[in-house]
């Protein structure tokens, strides 16, 4: 498991996690990569944040956890930037995305929201 890597999402989770991007893209707004969502997270403009579990080196997300706590924004792990960047709409890998507005994704972040805050805290 990767440095960054807080704690161990659930495949479902993930799945719902994908899915909560594909919603967003589709009807809402989001952004991708890991600088791009760096400044939203400091803005305090993401309502969620998903970072891929497979990034090399591990210091381009290793801020990441840290400072979305810091922000109050919630943050889940998928297992491939690979498929990360595919359910963003990008034809190549990318290692984070933040969620600017669900669109008709709202349902899934809040209940995606809810289910990482449990596996959080234990």
């Amino acid at each position: 498991m990767a440095a960054y890597v807080k704690f161990e999402m659930p495949k479902e989770l993930a799945e719902q996690a994908y899915e909560l991007i594909e919603l967003a893209r589709e009807s809402g707004k989001i952004r991708k990569g890991a600088n791009e969502v760096t400044k939203l997270v400091e803005r305090g403009q993401a309502k969620f944040v998903i970072m891929a579990a497979d990034v090399q080196p591990e210091e381009v997300l290793l801020h990441m956890p840290l400072l979305c706590q810091e922000k109050g924004i919630p943050y889940a792990y998928v297992p491939s930037k690979d498929e990360l960047g595919k359910s963003s709409g990008l034809q190549v890998k990318t290692a984070a995305v933040a969620v600017l507005d669900p669109g008709k994704g709202k349902a899934v972040l809040e209940d995606l929201s809810g289910k990482v805050a449990k596996l959080i805290s234990g």
